[in-house]
């Protein structure tokens, strides 16, 4: 049975990206393709956008949507059917599409992401005759109204669906922000898109989406505990039958070292020849000393508490103690960024930081590091060890969230099918006892290549994710209105 749905997220690569969701975004659409699906995308009328769209077609327009001019355009970037909202008065703003230029949030996000899913809701409801979708899938906050907007229209609508990428982001607003974007006053309720006195455009989606689903199966049962709920975790508790945990892919075509054309040598499991020349690559590209001996840990990743990068910095000393190197790209929380930078100031031969974000050098640390650190204190999926293992960079991750659902440790592989290494709980000292424990794996050069290998043969992809969407999509066809 072919199903219509439509994809709503406030960034799709490769046209704007700032984060995982947008990876997502982009790759899952065209995965879907395999199984039936047919997948239009919408995404706000930002300038990289509408840039990249060119001469798209015009579908709808008005002369006052949400306090402007607006039309929704609709195109393609190469295999990806877009739906843009193109609204100036709202999206027509350079740099981070969330933050102003001194890095707070746009004061007007209530009104610019109530849009979103205005529209998103419009086109549920049949507004585009040649588009009907039969579910609407809203990706994290930013499209939260979306199941808010339909479940209040009291007409006949799709399927549902709310996806959780992260939860720590809640997207609240003052209250008197309904009066402004059009949903009923009774909305303002316990089981509405009432949070503590304020409007959670999250909340909105959890409660009234037909069913959510997360990024991976042990981050669904996380925030079922107050601990990872959010202020949450009793409304999915409430909820759990209709909660699916869904491992996140990454679009293998687009990562995959056979062919990358950011790296100067490629690779592939059956002969990483190559490998040592991305190694070599990486270190002179941030300045470290050129020692093929020494184990090179690679982070990409936003620079927060979150990620716990600070337990990193406080454990340098250990890494550099083992006589490792360290090759950071990343950016956030501007006490780590120039804490980071300090200490590759005073130790550059050694440690190699990267402010800021490069697609070119994320593939090349992954291509030429040999390990890659992620020591998150919390992780809905991750993407970057799911990239580590399709190049060889043996992941080093806490036990949490997708980081515990997609690396298999050492010491829990009696099989031999070990991919990296994991460590509980979240503190410097199991990180730096799980470092040390790496160095010594490291110069066992049979034992790191058959992890390097087993991570390389991880079906990392997108194939097995698309098709269990692709199942729920077809339940929630079934749904009545």
């Amino acid at each position: 049975m072919s199903v219509r749905v439509l994809s709503v997220a406030s960034e799709v690569y490769p046209v704007i990206k700032t984060g995982g969701l947008a990876d997502v975004a982009g790759a899952l659409p065209l995965a879907l393709k395999a199984e039936g699906v047919e997948v239009r995308t919408l995404v706000p009328g930002y300038p990289d956008v509408t840039n990249v769209i060119g001469t798209a077609e015009v579908v709808l327009q008005w002369p006052d949507f949400f306090g402007g001019a607006g039309r929704l355009l609709f195109g393609a970037v190469g295999e990806l059917e877009l739906f843009v909202l193109d609204a100036p008065h709202l999206y027509a703003r350079a740099g981070n599409p969330y933050l102003t230029p001194e890095g707070v949030d746009w004061p007007d996000n209530g009104v610019r992401f109530a849009a979103l899913g205005r529209i998103a809701a419009d086109i549920g409801l049949g507004t585009v005759p040649a588009f009907v979708p039969d579910v609407v899938h809203a990706h994290d906050w930013q499209a939260g109204l979306a199941p808010a907007y339909l479940h209040y229209s009291g007409r006949p609508r799709p399927g549902t669906m709310m996806t959780v990428h992260n939860l720590a982001y809640l997207g609240r607003f003052p209250q008197d922000l309904l009066g402004r974007i059009g949903l009923p006053w009774e909305s303002f309720a316990l089981h509405g898109v009432e949070y503590y006195g304020q409007v959670s455009f999250m909340k909105a989606g959890l409660q009234l989406a037909d069913h959510i689903t997360t990024v991976s199966p042990t981050y669904a049962k996380e925030i079922l505990d107050e601990e990872g709920g959010m202020g949450l975790a009793g409304l999915l508790r409430e909820r759990a039958g209709a909660l699916s945990g869904i491992l996140n892919g990454i679009d293998i075509r687009v990562w995959n070292p056979a062919t990358d054309p950011h790296i100067p040598g490629r690779f592939n499991a059956r002969d990483l020849a190559a490998r040592p020349a991305n190694k070599a690559a990486l270190q002179r590209r941030l300045g470290l000393e050129p020692f093929p001996d020494a184990c090179l840990v690679g982070v990409i990743s936003r620079l927060s508490w979150q990620k716990g990068l600070d337990l990193l910095l406080e454990e340098l000393p250990t890494l550099l103690d083992e006589g490792m190197q360290l090759a950071l790209l990343g950016s956030g929380d501007a006490d780590l960024q120039e804490r980071f930078s300090a200490a590759a100031n005073a130790d550059p031969e050694r440690i190699g930081v990267f402010i800021g974000y490069d697609e070119s050098l994320a593939h090349l640390i992954q291509a030429g590091a040999d390990a890659l650190v992620v020591p998150s204190r919390f992780e809905p999926c991750g993407l970057t060890q799911l990239c580590a293992l399709r190049y060889g960079a043996v992941p080093v991750v806490s036990r949490v969230g997708g980081l515990e659902d997609t690396v298999v440790d050492i010491d829990d592989a009696a099989d031999g099918a070990a991919t990296g290494l994991k460590f509980a709980p979240v503190t410097p000292d199991r990180l730096a006892h799980t470092l040390r424990r790496m160095s010594t794996i490291f110069h066992d050069k049979a034992a790191w290549r058959r992890l390097q290998l087993n991570g390389m043969s991880t079906d990392v992809s997108w194939r097995g994710p698309a098709k269990q969407y692709a199942d729920l999509y077809r339940r929630l066809v079934h749904l009545p209105a």
